[in-house]
Parts: C-alpha cells; sequence; structure tokens
C-alpha cells in the first residue's frame, strides 16, 4: 500500500503538469495539430523507453528503480521551470521556433520517465501480494492511480484558467519532491534481486523470448498494439472536443467528474477480480470499449460525453488489469520487467501512428468538411449538428474499429491457446531468499 500510494502521488504529479502543458498549448494556439503532435510524441518517447526501462526493472531492486525514476522527474521539471522563466512567452509558444519544442520535451521528459516506477510497481505485485489476488491488486492499482487521475484533470483545468502555466510549472515542481521523500523512507523487501544470466543491458531478444515461450501471449500483445492504433485517435482529439464545448475550468471539473469512473472500475475490479479467462474478459470490454466510441459523441450533448467517458472509464481498469494479470501468472518473475516494457513497446508505438496522423487529418480535412454543407449532407442524420462534428465522426469510426478488432481477436486460434495457456500454467513467483549456512559444529559438539 505504501508503494502504490506514493506511485500515485508521483503520477498524479507528473500527469497535472503533462494535463496542464496540453491546456495550456491548445488555449494558446488553438491547433489541434499542435496538441496531436503532443500527444504522438508523449507515445513515441514511452515506446522508445519502455524496453530499457523493463531491463532496469529486472536487472534492479525495486526500490532503487523507483528511487532513480523519482530523481529523473524532478530534475526534469526544474530545468522546465528555468526554461519557462527564462524565454519570453511570445517566443516560447512559437510552434516553429525550438524554445517551444525543448521546453515541451523536456517537461514530458519528466512525465515519461515516471513509466519506469509503473514497471516497478506491475512486478512488485509479483513480489508482494499472493497469486490468487493479483487481478484484486491490479484493480486497487487502477482504482488509485484514477483518484490521482481525477485530481490531476480537475487541478490542472483549475490552475491554468485561474493562475497560469508559471504557476502550475512551479507548484509541479514543488510537490513531485514529496513522493520522493517518501520513498527514501520506504524499505521494499526484496530477499534476493532475480538473476537471469542471458539478461543484457536493453534486453528486447531476451524479453521477446518469454514472451514466445507462452503460446498465445505475443498474438495478446499484438491485439493491444492495434487496439491502440483506435485509442489514438481518441487520446489525440479529447482535448480539443472537450476545450470546444466547455471552458478550462468546467473541463477540467467534467473530465474529473467522468474520471471518478476509472475509480469505480478498479474497485470492480478489486472487488470481482477478472473471472477465470482474462483474456476473454478483456475481448469481450473492449467490444464494449468500441460501441461506446461510437454513440458518445453522436450528438453535440453535455450529458452524452460525459456518461460516456464515464463508462469508458469503469471498463478501463479491467482491460488493463487483464493483461496484466496474464503476464504475472505466465511469465517468471525475473523476466516479467521485460516483457512488460516489451508489451509497452509495441502498444505504445501504435496510439502516436494514429495520433500524428489524425490530428493534421482532422485539423485540415474532417473538420472543415464536416463544418460546410457537403458534411452536414452526408453525415447530419447520424451526428447532427455543431462545432465539433468533425471530431465526432473520427470517434464514430475509431469505436467501429474496435468493435471489429474484438469481433475478429475472439475467433482466432491465439484467442484460443491463450486460453489454455493461462489456464494451465504455474503462477510465477518470487525467487526465495537464499537460506542461510549454519554455523559448523565445533569438535566434540
Amino acid at each position: 500500500m505504501h508503494v502504490l500510494i506514493n506511485t500515485a502521488v508521483a503520477g498524479l504529479t507528473t500527469n497535472f503538469l503533462w494535463f496542464a502543458v496540453v491546456f495550456w498549448v491548445y488555449l494558446e494556439t488553438r491547433s489541434i495539430l499542435a496538441t496531436g503532435v503532443l500527444g504522438g510524441v508523449y507515445m513515441i518517447l514511452i515506446a522508445a523507453c519502455s524496453m530499457w526501462f523493463g531491463s532496469l526493472v529486472d536487472r534492479m531492486r525495486k526500490h532503487r528503480v523507483m528511487l532513480i525514476s523519482a530523481w529523473a522527474t524532478l530534475a526534469s521539471f526544474i530545468l522546465g521551470c528555468a526554461i519557462y522563466f527564462t524565454v519570453p512567452s511570445a517566443v516560447l509558444l512559437r510552434l516553429d521556433r525550438p524554445w517551444f519544442w525543448i521546453f515541451t520535451l523536456i517537461v514530458l521528459a519528466g512525465c515519461v520517465v515516471e513509466l519506469l516506477r509503473n514497471l516497478a510497481l506491475s512486478t512488485t505485485v509479483t513480489l508482494l501480494v499472493p497469486v490468487e489476488r493479483h487481478a484484486n491488486a491490479n484493480g486497487l492499482v487502477g482504482t488509485v492511480q484514477g483518484l490521482a487521475f481525477i485530481a490531476t484533470s480537475v487541478f490542472s483545468g483549475l490552475s491554468i484558467g485561474l493562475l497560469g502555466m508559471g504557476a502550475t510549472i512551479v507548484i509541479a515542481t514543488v510537490f513531485v519532491a514529496v513522493p520522493l521523500v517518501h520513498l527514501h523512507l520506504l524499505k521494499i523487501p526484496e530477499p534476493v534481486v532475480a538473476r537471469d544470466p542471458d539478461r543484457s543491458a536493453v534486453d528486447f531478444r531476451g524479453g521477446m523470448a518469454a514472451m514466445l515461450a507462452v503460446p498465445g501471449l505475443f498474438a495478446l500483445v499484438i491485439f493491444s498494439m492495434f487496439n491502440n492504433l483506435s485509442s489514438g485517435a481518441f487520446m489525440a482529439l479529447l482535448d480539443p472536443y472537450g476545450l470546444t464545448m466547455f471552458s478550462v475550468e468546467v473541463w477540467g471539473l467534467v473530465f474529473g467528474l467522468a474520471s471518478t469512473g476509472f475509480v469505480v472500475g478498479g474497485l470492480l475490479v478489486a472487488k470481482f477480480g477478472l473471472g477465470k479467462n482474462p483474456v476473454r474478459t478483456m475481448l469481450l470490454l473492449v467490444g464494449v470499449l468500441g460501441v461506446l466510441g461510437m454513440v458518445f459523441t453522436i450528438r453535440e450533448w453535455p450529458w452524452l460525453f460525459i456518461a460516456g467517458i464515464w463508462l469508458f472509464m469503469v471498463i478501463m481498469p479491467a482491460v488493463e488489469a487483464a493483461e496484466q494479470t496474464v503476464i504475472q501468472r505466465v511469465v517468471p518473475f525475473e523476466k516479467q520487467g521485460r516483457v512488460f516494457g516489451l508489451a509497452m513497446t509495441f502498444e505504445a508505438a501504435a496510439a502516436p501512428i494514429t495520433s500524428l496522423l489524425i490530428a493534421p487529418i482532422a485539423e485540415f480535412w474532417i473538420v472543415p468538411y464536416m463544418a460546410g454543407p457537403a458534411g452536414q449532407h452526408d453525415w447530419g442524420w447520424l451526428l447532427g449538428e455543431g462545432e465539433s462534428r468533425g471530431i465526432g465522426l473520427i470517434f464514430w469510426w475509431s469505436g467501429v474499429a474496435m468493435v471489429l478488432l474484438a469481433v475478429g481477436a475472439s475467433l482466432t486460434r491465439s484467442y484460443r491457446t491463450l486460453s489454455r495457456s493461462y489456464a494451465t500454467a504455474q503462477p510465477a513467483g518470487p525467487p526465495a531468499a537464499e537460506p542461510a549456512v549454519p554455523p559448523a559444529e565445533s569438535p566434540g559438539a
């Protein structure tokens, strides 16, 4: 619980600043392209770093990994503060000038390195929690992270709207040090560091070998990767859609209200688990997510939008916990960091493809098309009228893609194979401490 809450507080602080930067950039530039590029770069960095992060988790004690992550985040935020207060705003917000990209990339790096702690947290579940409670523990992780997510969205919107970017980055820099102090006082029982003689500094080959050793597991990762191709559209366009409908302060509150669904979903998983076959549960819920994606922006109605996001958030913890639970059961503990990192590499690499493609397509083609008479004539019967009907059209087709993906995956041999692998696997667990050598008996004893 100490590790979980510490990681959640750190995640709240880093996401608070990243949400604020995205809000600030969109409000100052009104550019869907800029927010789409930022979201895409965020996922590219995650994809580029995940395998290295996973290898670090397998090589080092989990507590030390978390300390490295915390100090790197603090250093990045301090440097971001220095740039913000020394470069004039008129220069900093020029997308064609280097200072904008230097500033956002430094802040982004501080947020991305937080992923190292999340990977360590996933293996810490295996380290500290009995195997039969892994799904419940993963649900609890989703609950606590959901609480941080709610606070992040609310505080980011209010901070940018009422205090501005300067005060926001100072607040984030100060508060990122709080969990760092607690982390230095915390002890994580890890009797020995799991040793794998074949691993290397960035062990892509070892992670892939461990993944392929479990029949069907690689197919699960590929499914998640393609699912992220669809969800990348939501990542790129959700904030522009919300900020079109609401002021930044209200959007932060609305997103915070909708994000209570993340807590509800995590609590449901923590209470009831994921059933006997988490893979089947995951595919079913992805199909439901697709249906929600099709309908929650079908009209420019605030209540429909909020309800759709809330239900989306209820389902997401179970989808994420399902994959984690499968990996924690079927992959040996000493290889889990690399497998989690490799899975994150594949899955994170997909979202920026969609995000970087959909942002310019939305800004220069679909949004103008839907704002004109041709778009209204072709799609008005389905999407109604309003300022954001172009984004609504993209969300509708993204939802269709998710439904087709879930149905198609459920009919494959890989789905049946992985289900059998999970059912028959011997649960993975941490290595036992080496037994103490008894003292030699004295002569004549």
